[in-house]
């Protein structure tokens, strides 16, 4: 088993409102890319870029920017601290609705617990995150002695 912290992604598609979280191994080893794009492969999206107007315009919207200015990292990109407070009140909200909806549900003990969503240990934009189960979100690791 390999000892290698995982760097996690934020795909987006404007165009079918779709933001998705996905690891390397999992953008390698899964069908993240189809599911979000409808695409194959990262080659694929090259061509999406540069052929699929509504695609583009999308993206341009989004953005707000020019055709000129799209680049990949638009939709694809190393996730931020602020992406994954994002997702982690994406994954309360998801639990509380179920729970309302799970009629033999019990009242939470705690709204805010949520599943650890990736490794223990991740890799964003800022650098390397741990999970910390005390409060349900990556905290930063600092290097010192």
């Amino acid at each position: 088993m390999e000892n290698t912290i995982e760097t996690v992604y934020r795909l987006e598609n404007p165009e079918k409102n779709i933001i998705k979280f996905a690891t390397g191994t999992q953008l390698r080893y899964e069908d993240v890319i189809k599911d979000v794009f409808g695409v194959a492969c990262i080659n694929d999206l090259h061509m999406m870029l540069q052929y699929n107007k509504s695609f583009q315009t999308s993206i341009c919207n989004s953005y707000g920017i020019s055709e000129k200015k799209i680049t990949l990292d638009k939709i694809i990109r190393i996730a931020s601290k602020s992406d994954m407070l994002t997702l982690k009140q994406h994954l309360i909200y998801e639990k509380s609705h179920n729970d309302v909806q799970d009629e033999d549900a019990h009242p939470a003990e705690n709204t805010d617990h949520v599943n650890r969503p990736f490794d223990t240990i991740i890799k964003l934009q800022e650098g390397i995150y741990q999970w910390d189960d005390s409060n349900y979100s990556y905290n930063a690791v600092t290097n010192g002695a």
